[in-house]
């Protein structure tokens, strides 16, 4: 069969459907200047455009001037508005690159204070990229001898090593780059940040209160940003605080030496640590582990040389990240939505007497601190919240706490901050769209939303809560300077269009947190870190008074009215929030505690004159910076970005090559050609040269190969390579993108000219050697895992598959499905699976084209695809790869993940251990069920364990360990072992 005959069948079923393809569905806009390149796709972000380019030019001013750092490229700073939540990050690989959320952030226990956010947000994540970009002498000879920066690839695993000589800083812990972040953000915006916060105190002063482990920085990065309920915040909490304690401690100055990359710098974090402080990371870490502990201890003292307000908990453990809760007088019960380690996030029903706590329902998506946005109206029942809170666009929901029966009420509403009107059981809330805050109302029945009040961009409110009587909302509001007020807003004028509103108390650069009304509607409740500890607080709505309620050592947050004379509120302690009760008691006295921060400036009056002048169009003329701008046209500006040498296995010898990668800024088109050669006469000519091109652009993509060579065929028994040639395109999309939800079809159509073994199947010969093949599939999943887990432990997932070969004129359907169940078991992190497939092929068993194979895990000795491949419906340990065929099928499997075992620190900062776990399976078979001539039943028993390492401090690969023992009617039962380097 020829090329050109099977073109058409693969133009028919991929091109087809280009009708459904975003191809060019999102115009992008772009204004560039010689430092940076802007990229957005909304017309309504344009309004933030000049601001967002004066903010870019005057941090990266000060940055470049503070650091002595001239850019290798211009940022490409791409604006987006995916989330309802603001969310940023920055790399320097392959370019330096930025993404930027427009959303207001959130403000939750003011863990990342903030002045104007686009200024704050661009200070931290530019910071990322002076941190990385930079280069010795030595660099910039191989990013000149590789063409630019590597991005590391799988594919190629040699590209790691020079992924890291050409941008070694860039191979650092995440808590060294946020630790320098969140420093200079702090000072760049005058003292704002997370480098003098009351948030970030409070986390270290309990941790001492109570003997609490401190880890090393090795042992932070293995284990205490995956079982802790803040998980990744710690690298931002120990970095900033370990960065700070140098400024404390050596001085500013070292600090930016110790961050800086030049030729007389050391090419990794550690040595240069040790060149610029004289004394190993381990030790000065071990040091400052030391002075926090009584520097805290001095803290605690302070704040108990008045009397520390009693408190009665509630039950005997933490509940980790909390939502607002809601209290039931009537079933004495308080509905609260909590995520901690080990159990996957949910509505609870929280027993008031003895904290005995039932499960309403799941939710699905938590946000890392507020879990979710949550109102009650207990007339009915009706805990409403939201979902997609970590990612998306949110929705709204409500669910029966008697029952548990959840309903869908608005999709992608967008909508947080909820409070309820009892008055008319309306729900009021916050609504973020293109960076812009607006107040919206929800009437009964909720099937949609009001536009109330449109802020300015740059004000926002949080922590809505409504009068008893429906009269008023009080709220927090945000100002586009950083400092923060509680106002109360009349709803009879905002019905009416209104937009005054009175401010009941100025609070500066601190948050007013969680203010709720009391039942009577005459004192509002909330927690405030004005001294530096967040305690309770009453604002006596008559008086216009503000009183403290507590003195405590932690902090307090979240009051929940009981009586007039107690309030439920929520402690903070290491492993997450405990609800205590707290006697309404004003206290005269309450002692201020100090910020590192606070002594830091204090002894280096340095660190302010860092403070960022105002990018006002005064000091910066956009037009005058602006090189060019228009429509961003991503295919043509596609270029080079790395070329090096790499070395391939085909069949049983050595190819050497190079491999060349294309982008664009933007990172949509992607395109990498592998060219190599076999210099082995053992080979025919025909088969000497390899080539292989891989073109992505959204869903599509387009694949051409001739002789595939493959890096991991140099180990092990599975063989990628192939003699001849291909041509194939696919496209991939979704139907339903609704987090934890998906619905996901695939397409694909590919050409095979003189192929020698099935494409998928190494073992099995092909009885024509040029053929084509058509493949669809439709998936779906809703899974959820835990905090602190390393798999998912409850959901279901199924495909539906239809694939058929074309060869001699005629077509070889087979069609398969498969269905996956899990749930949780008896202990944390401890789930079990039934994985189940079944398949049918409607060809003559005796031809190749007909049949499914099945057998063996699968794993290379060395590896790059999936860790735990005994789940693939095609494999089966303990027999050989491909030894069992049928053209049809059944399987089940069964499998047991107990929970995983984590490390403090087993290794070394360049190669650690992070955890192992092990799964236990056994699976049953039969193929060939419509002609006993041809059919085969087997099971077996096997088990896996898993090794998850890190090299270069954030590359991750896994080790893997893997017997089986088979057995099959007929046959001598066999045994598998397995033993795989699964790289990145």
């Amino acid at each position: 069969m020829s090329v050109r005959s099977l073109l058409p069948l693969l133009c028919s079923v991929v091109l087809g459907t280009g009708a459904m393809s975003p191809l060019h569905a999102v115009e992008f806009y772009t204004l560039q200047t010689g430092s940076m390149r802007l990229v957005y796709y909304s017309p309504e972000h344009a309004f933030i455009v000049p601001h967002l380019v004066r903010s870019f030019e005057n941090s990266m001013s000060f940055h470049s001037k503070l650091f002595h750092y001239t850019p290798s490229e211009p940022v490409l700073l791409f604006l987006q508005d995916y989330d309802d939540y603001g969310y940023a990050g920055a790399t320097s690989l392959p370019h330096n690159y930025m993404i930027l959320g427009i959303e207001p952030y959130e403000y939750a226990y003011e863990t990342s204070p903030t002045n104007e956010r686009i200024n704050w947000v661009i200070s931290h994540e530019l910071m990322h990229v002076v941190a990385s970009d930079p280069a010795s002498g030595g660099d910039s000879f191989f990013r000149s001898f590789f063409f630019g920066k590597v991005l590391p690839t799988d594919e190629d695993p040699p590209s790691m090593l020079y992924s890291y000589w050409t941008s070694p800083r860039k191979y650092a812990p995440r808590w060294y780059h946020e630790g320098i972040a969140t420093f200079m953000e702090t000072w760049m915006a005058g003292g704002i940040g997370r480098a003098q916060n009351g948030y970030d105190e409070m986390v270290f002063r309990t941790m001492v209160r109570d003997n609490d482990y401190f880890y090393d920085y090795v042992g932070l990065e293995s284990e205490g940003t995956t079982v802790d309920f803040q998980i990744g915040a710690n690298s931002y909490l120990y970095g900033t605080r370990f960065v700070s304690y140098l400024a404390h401690r050596y001085s500013p100055e070292n600090v930016l030496t110790w961050f800086s990359r030049n030729d007389t710098s050391d090419a990794s974090f550690s040595g240069q640590f040790e060149r610029v402080f004289e004394r190993p990371l381990d030790d000065v870490w071990g040091e400052w582990v030391g002075w926090e502990h009584r520097w805290q201890q001095a803290m605690l003292d302070t704040i108990r040389e008045y009397p520390l307000t009693p408190l009665r908990p509630v039950g005997s453990e933490p509940l980790g990240a909390v939502s607002r809760a809601h209290y039931d007088e009537a079933s004495q019960m308080v509905y609260v939505g909590m995520n901690r380690p080990g159990s996957i996030a949910h509505i609870a029903a929280v027993r008031l007497q003895d904290g005995e706590r039932t499960r309403v329902c799941d939710v699905p998506t938590p946000s890392l601190y507020n879990v979710a946005s949550t109102a009650y109206d207990a007339s009915t029942h009706t805990f409403f919240f939201t979902t997609k809170n970590s990612k998306g666009w949110r929705d709204l929901n409500a669910v029966d706490v008697r029952s548990g029966e959840v309903r869908v009420l608005l999709k992608e509403a967008r909508i947080g901050d909820l409070t309820f009107n009892d008055a008319d059981r309306s729900l009021w809330g916050v609504q973020h769209n293109n960076g812009i805050s607006q107040i919206v109302r929800i009437p009964y029945p909720y099937a949609h939303w009001q536009e109330i009040l449109p802020l300015k961009y740059g004000v926002d409110l949080y922590d809505l809560d409504m009068a008893p009587d429906g009269s008023a909302l009080v709220a927090a509001m945000m100002r586009i300077n950083g400092s923060q007020a509680l106002i109360r807003i009349s709803i009879d004028s905002l019905l009416l269009g209104g937009t005054d509103y009175d401010v009941l108390y100025e609070f500066e650069n601190t948050a007013p947190l969680n203010f709720v009304h009391s039942r009577d509607g005459r004192f509002l409740y909330g927690s405030t870190y004005y001294t530096g500890v967040a305690n309770l607080v009453r604002y006596n709505v008559a008086s216009e008074q503000m009183e403290w309620l507590t003195n405590c050592e932690t902090g307090l947050f979240r009051p929940v009215p009981l009586s007039e004379d107690s309030v439920l509120a929520f402690q903070y302690l290491p492993d997450g929030f405990q609800p205590v009760v707290v006697g309404v008691r004003p206290v005269e006295d309450v002692n201020p505690v100090q910020f590192l921060g606070t002594a830091i400036a204090d002894n280096y009056p340095v660190v302010r004159s860092w403070k960022l002048g105002p990018p006002s169009p005064a000091r910066i003329d956009v037009d005058s910076l602006t090189i060019s701008s228009g429509d961003y046209e991503g295919i043509w500006a596609m270029g080079l970005t790395s070329a090096y040498p790499v070395l391939h296995g085909y069949k049983k010898t050595v190819a050497l090559g190079t491999r060349l990668n294309f982008l664009d800024p933007l990172l949509l088109h992607a395109l990498d050609v592998r060219l190599l050669y076999t210099p082995n006469a053992i080979l025919p000519p025909n088969e000497r040269f390899h080539a292989m091109a891989h073109y992505e652009y959204w869903g599509w993509d387009f694949q051409g190969t001739y002789n595939v060579s493959d890096f991991y065929d140099l180990f092990g028994p599975t063989k990628r390579s192939r003699k001849g040639g291909s041509l194939s395109a696919g496209y991939r999309s979704s139907i339903i993108d609704d987090q934890p939800s998906t619905l996901g079809y695939s397409l694909r159509a590919a050409a095979f000219i003189n192929l020698e073994r099935l494409p998928a199947f190494q073992n099995v010969a092909t009885s024509a050697r040029s053929f084509g093949t058509a493949t669809a599939r439709l998936n779906f999943s809703r899974r959820l895992s835990s905090l602190g887990g390393v798999d998912h432990e409850k959901g279901i997932t199924w495909t539906l598959n239809a694939h058929t070969y074309y060869a001699r004129t005629t077509f070889f359907p087979l069609t398969w499905g498969t269905f996956d169940w899990g749930f949780p078991l008896f202990a944390d992190h401890s789930a079990l699976w039934i994985r189940t497939a079944a398949g049918y092929g409607f060809g003559d068993p005796a031809e190749p084209f007909s049949n499914f194979y099945f057998g063996g895990f699968g794993n290379n000795w060395v590896d790059h695809q999936s860790i735990r491949r005994y789940r693939d419906f095609e494999s089966f340990p303990g027999v050989e790869l491909n030894a069992i065929g049928g053209t049809d099928f059944l399987k089940a499997l069964v499998e047991w993940n107990p929970p995983p075992l984590r490390f403090r620190r087993l290794g070394f900062p360049a190669l650690y251990c992070t955890w192992a776990r092990l799964a236990v399976f056994s699976s049953g078979l039969v193929t060939g069920m419509t002609d006993e001539a041809f059919r085969t039943e087997a099971v077996n028993l096997g088990a896996q364990v898993d090794f998850k390492l890190v090299i270069f401090s954030n590359l991750s690969t896994t080790f893997s360990v893997g017997y089986a023992r088979a057995a099959a009617r007929g046959y001598d039962s066999s045994d598998e072992f397995m033993i795989s380097l699964r790289i990145l």
